[in-house]
């Protein structure tokens, strides 16, 4: 028994630090398209935003999924967490200087295994 939980210590570990290691990568590839950083791991009462970028006029919410490969990272944006990520950004909106009038996109950054980065623009459009 002691082992188990060690071992899924261990496996919540490896995966939390490979999030803020996606998070950073991704963070770093936007910035360098020119996108302002706003928030990194913003968290509200509806939840967590991984990152909150500008892109020009727009601010852009992106959910950071990191697999061994791109479609694997994919499947892992699940339904509840984008419920969350809505409300999450709703909230982050009200501090911005529009409010809910506030030109947003929801983007997905994808990392794979080999640290390759795909951003899919408007990927959680309703």
């Amino acid at each position: 028994m002691t082992m188990t939980i060690e071992r899924r210590r261990a496996r919540g570990s490896r995966s939390w630090h490979a999030g803020r290691s996606a998070e950073a990568q991704v963070a770093r590839h936007l910035e360098r398209r020119g996108w302002a950083p706003l928030a990194a791991r913003w968290r509200g009462a509806g939840g967590e935003i991984d990152l909150v970028l500008r892109d020009g006029g727009t601010t852009v919410f992106v959910e950071v999924k990191a697999g061994p490969d791109h479609a694997s990272a994919a499947a892992r944006v699940s339904p509840r967490q984008v419920a969350r990520l809505m409300d999450a950004a709703g909230e982050f909106m009200g501090t911005l200087p529009d409010g809910l009038l506030s030109d947003v996109r929801f983007d997905v950054a994808l990392v794979d295994g080999q640290g390759r980065i795909e951003v899919i623009e408007n990927a959680l459009a309703g």
